[in-house]
């Protein structure tokens, strides 16, 4: 897709969400793109079929096989999002009656997620339920903070991170 049809299909997106045309002069986070090519990985924990850049799933079969070989277990919670997809989340936040201002503290606006990129995962274990702090707690998350950069993952959201997004120890993308 063109950058300029990108760039409108994000700004209506957004529209239609009621987050101001400022956002996209003020966020700290990057406008992301969508990848040309998405290759099926497994399943995630939910049964749903998922999607990452090649490069990127090598990456998490390999931490995830080195992971297991030190008796720590990983499973994929989620990975790609369309920018509609990420939309959709959010407007079903709006439905529920959270305000725009809280739900981008915690999602990143349709165009800006690390998810739309292809590389980014979240990332689970069997002791800890999905998407929550607790996450940050388990033998998973300690054994990611030791081993995640030598396959090539950082986690994005630390405590006070420069984004302003919520602290997310179970979010980690491929660079």
């Amino acid at each position: 897709m063109p950058e300029s049809e990108y760039d409108r299909q994000i700004d209506q997106l957004h529209e239609s969400l009621g987050i101001p045309a400022s956002y996209r002069r003020q966020s700290p986070l990057p406008l992301q793109r969508v990848p040309k090519i998405l290759v099926a990985t497994e399943a995630d924990c939910f049964g749903r079929p998922q999607q990452l850049t090649e490069a990127a799933f090598r990456a998490w079969r390999a931490m995830k096989q080195a992971a297991s070989d030190d008796a720590v277990e990983l499973f994929l919670v989620s990975a790609w999002r369309s920018p509609q997809y990420q939309h959709d989340l959010i407007a079903r936040k709006l439905a529920r009656g959270q305000n725009i201002e809280q739900i981008l503290k915690i999602n990143a606006a349709p165009g800006y997620s690390e998810h739309h990129t292809g590389r980014a995962l979240d990332i689970g274990a069997p002791d800890c339920e999905a998407l929550t702090e607790a996450f940050a707690d388990t033998p998973a998350f300690r054994w990611l903070s030791r081993h995640a950069r030598a396959h090539g993952f950082r986690m994005s959201y630390p405590r006070n991170n420069p984004f302003g997004i919520a602290y997310e120890p179970w979010h980690w993308c491929y660079h």
